[in-house]
């Protein structure tokens, strides 16, 4: 990514993760049938959120976690051709540890 994008306040950018091609039994799944995946990886993420009081709560999540988020969370947008979506901190439903790494949508890898 060429531009250097930083969300404000308990927001986080993600990439969304790219759902499988075929099912286990080997059937080809066309972009059609496929749902948009509800798991991605946080890009950047902002400095965290201001309480009443006026202090900063630092975001649980951080640059690089994997993480699961709901269907219709967030807001997407497209930043030099390629798709994210920003989204609240609590609109994740939680981080991922421990599983292989997944090909990230609009990757070239």
């Amino acid at each position: 990514m060429a531009t250097k994008f930083t969300p404000l306040h308990d927001r986080i950018l993600v990439r969304r993760v790219e759902e499988a091609e075929t099912t286990r039994g080997g059937i080809i799944l066309p972009d059609t049938a496929k749902e948009k995946p509800q798991e991605g990886e946080v890009v950047s993420a902002g400095k965290g959120k201001i309480s009443e009081d006026g202090k900063v709560r630092p975001l649980d999540v951080k640059e690089g976690d994997r993480i699961l988020f709901g269907k219709y969370s967030g807001t997407e947008i497209k930043l030099d051709g390629e798709d994210f979506i920003i989204m609240r901190e609590e609109e994740v439903l939680g981080v991922i540890t421990g599983a292989p790494a997944a090909k990230l949508a609009g990757s070239k890898k």
